[in-house]
């Protein structure tokens, strides 16, 4: 029987609850038809008495920044400050919005779009927004320093005020053992130096201070720092990444850190900065580097008013004043990427060119420059080089492209000479077509950039350190006051200079003094005239390099030598002929003198003689 109530209680339950969802389900139909009925309230219409209580829009949704331009029409004072106020607010929107959205491949159409906003007025905003955003996204650190260092190109104080921020965040996150913020900021200074932004010794400083005291932390921090920067070091500071190195391996040595920290710096050692290339091509866009240090130790003002608005008495004017500057830097910019984008054409038209021979020969010139600046290293550059199968006469092609690739650097680098070395050693006339390269040149150095020039003769000065190309060049070079200009001399000042640091003082005096090659240095060490020898010696002391002039030297003694002996043979023989005379005059007076006379004058002759030998 309970069993029994128990079902009976349960189903009596459900049918009230159906009961009560039907109630519920007629009340809302009820309702909503009681809504259909309902008629809508006449509204007025909208007219001047009653249209101002409704507001500037009528009651009608307009978009934020819809509504500040029709409020900033509406402002007739334009210098005003409500005005300011207003261009501030979309300045710092403008900004924020073109950073956030930055990256690789929209960079060069970023760039135009942030010159186009006032910069000076908001460089506190740039800083902050660039600072922020690499602190959320560090993967894109590298776009980041490139935007900074095209900023930094045309605004210098724009890129010191960064770099004086970062540094900043630096030194609070480590005071703090923030482990990400330090980690963001050292990836940050470290593609600020690959940019050139920040000196190198920035970054020799910040490993010191990071490896002074090692802890598992600040080892694994400064790894990462030679791991990002550590390929533009080994160019600017070879010395001070050696003793960073070194450090290193001391740190190992002790072995006081953890195994996982030890591992990262033998990766370190095992393969040198793995895929960290200084800057990569699509974001080395910076024409001029301007460089900035910040000392760690010293008090750095961040500068954060500028981060606020503040009324510019003179604001109209600094606007006009930046409108011109911006209207002549875009102009520029469009002729700079005009010329960039026509280098960069991949195809051709045959009726603009007009020769089909013009054209194979602008195309064999991309597959060449393509080929040297894609390979990884030298023997997949001398390997596809060898793939494109020149026709004979189009050696020379090679030999013009090599030398403007490395001419073209911001600083010499081997990996240049050292192809065209290995070209050299393929066939003979590619040796030939590079000493026709080297005589051209110097026969022009003067239309060469002088930025140029050091590369250039440090290129040649490689060749001739391996013996690539012959010393017969030196005949086309006469080295005197007449036959050179400034350019020349700076030429061979870096050409003999790298000479120098590869061969040693020693081996290049000895390559210098070959026999076989006399007659082809006798031009670059002339021994016509003194005058041009003491030029030459004066020339070489003023390089560091008096020790490849001294034959010059003993060459001088010894013809200075030859002078003094012969004036003296010259005035000897005036003495004797003077002598000769009077005592002929004498003889002839006398003509009545004996034979003992004559034997006497003959005695007084002797020992006249006697007496001038003596």
């Amino acid at each position: 029987n309970f069993r029994l109530m128990g079902r009976h209680d349960s189903s009596s339950e459900e049918e009230e609850r159906y009961r009560k969802r039907d109630r519920r389900r007629r009340q809302k139909h009820k309702d909503k038809r009681s809504k259909k009925d309902v008629s809508k309230p006449n509204v007025p219409e909208l007219n001047d008495n009653n249209g101002k209580a409704l507001g500037k829009t009528g009651g009608v949704y307009i978009p934020p920044f819809k509504k500040e331009r029709m409020i900033m029409k509406e402002v007739k004072d334009k210098s005003s400050v409500e005005y300011q106020r207003l261009t501030w607010d979309a300045l710092r929107k403008s900004i924020n919005g073109l950073v956030n959205k930055v990256n690789a491949r929209n960079i060069k159409n970023i760039v135009p779009e942030l010159f186009a906003v006032n910069l000076i007025r908001g460089r506190g905003l740039f800083c902050r927004s660039c600072i922020k955003s690499q602190m959320a996204s560090p993967e894109y650190t590298d776009v980041f320093a490139a935007l900074v260092a095209v900023v930094n190109s045309k605004f210098p104080q724009v890129g010191l005020l960064l770099l004086k921020r970062v540094v900043l965040q630096l030194m609070k996150a480590y005071t703090r053992n923030d482990k990400p913020q330090v980690l963001a900021a050292v990836k940050f200074i470290a593609h600020l130096v690959n940019q050139l932004v920040a000196e190198e010794t920035m970054a020799l400083e910040l490993v010191t201070l990071l490896l002074e005291d090692p802890t598992d932390d600040s080892v694994e921090l400064a790894v990462v720092l030679v791991k990002e920067c550590g390929a533009r070091l080994q160019d600017f500071a070879p010395k001070g990444l050696n003793g960073i190195f070194e450090r290193f391996r001391s740190i190992l040595h002790d072995g006081e850190i953890d195994k996982s920290v030890q591992y990262l710096i033998e990766g370190l050692y095992f393969a040198k900065f793995p895929g960290h290339h200084a800057v990569r091509s699509e974001l080395d866009l910076a024409e001029e580097k301007y460089s900035h240090y910040i000392s760690l130790e010293k008090v750095i003002d961040p500068e954060t008013v500028l981060d606020v608005f503040k009324p510019d008495p003179d604001f109209l004017e600094n606007e006009k004043k930046y409108v011109a500057f911006k209207n002549e830097l875009l102009a520029k910019e469009e002729i700079g990427y005009d010329a960039s984008s026509e280098e960069e054409d991949d195809e051709f038209d045959e009726n603009e060119l007009g020769d089909e021979a013009e054209t194979n020969l602008v195309n064999l010139r991309r597959k060449i420059y393509q080929t040297i600046m894609a390979s990884i290293d030298l023997e997949q550059a001398r390997h596809k080089l060898l793939k494109l199968k020149l026709e004979p006469g189009q050696e020379m092609e090679l030999c013009i492209i090599l030398l403007e690739c490395c001419g073209q650097e911001r600083t010499y680098l081997r990996y240049y000479s050292s192809l065209g070395q290995l070209i050299c050693m393929i066939s003979k006339s590619y040796q030939e077509n590079f000493e026709k390269c080297f005589v051209q040149l110097y026969s022009m150095i003067h239309c060469i950039e002088t930025n140029d020039l050091p590369n250039v003769a440090k290129f040649f000065a490689h060749l001739l350190a391996t013996e690539a190309i012959s010393l017969r060049v030196f005949s086309y070079i006469r080295l005197t006051k007449e036959d050179t200009t400034s350019s020349s001399r700076i030429f061979l000042k870096f050409l003999f200079g790298e000479l120098w640091k590869q061969l040693g003082i020693r081996l290049l005096n000895k390559m210098l003094q070959v026999l076989t090659m006399q007659d082809s240095l006798e031009s670059i060490f002339p021994r016509d005239n003194q005058e041009n020898m003491r030029l030459l010696i004066s020339f070489f002391t003023s390089i560091g390099l008096s020790g490849i002039t001294e034959h010059l030297k003993e060459y001088m003694k010894y013809m200075q030598h030859l002078i003094n002996m012969q004036q003296q043979s010259d005035s000897e023989s005036d003495d004797s002929s003077s002598s000769g005379s009077e005592s002929g005059s004498s003889s002839s007076g006398s003509n009545s003198d004996s034979s003992s006379s004559d034997s006497e004058s003959e005695s007084d002759r002797e020992k006249r003689k006697r007496r001038r030998r003596g």
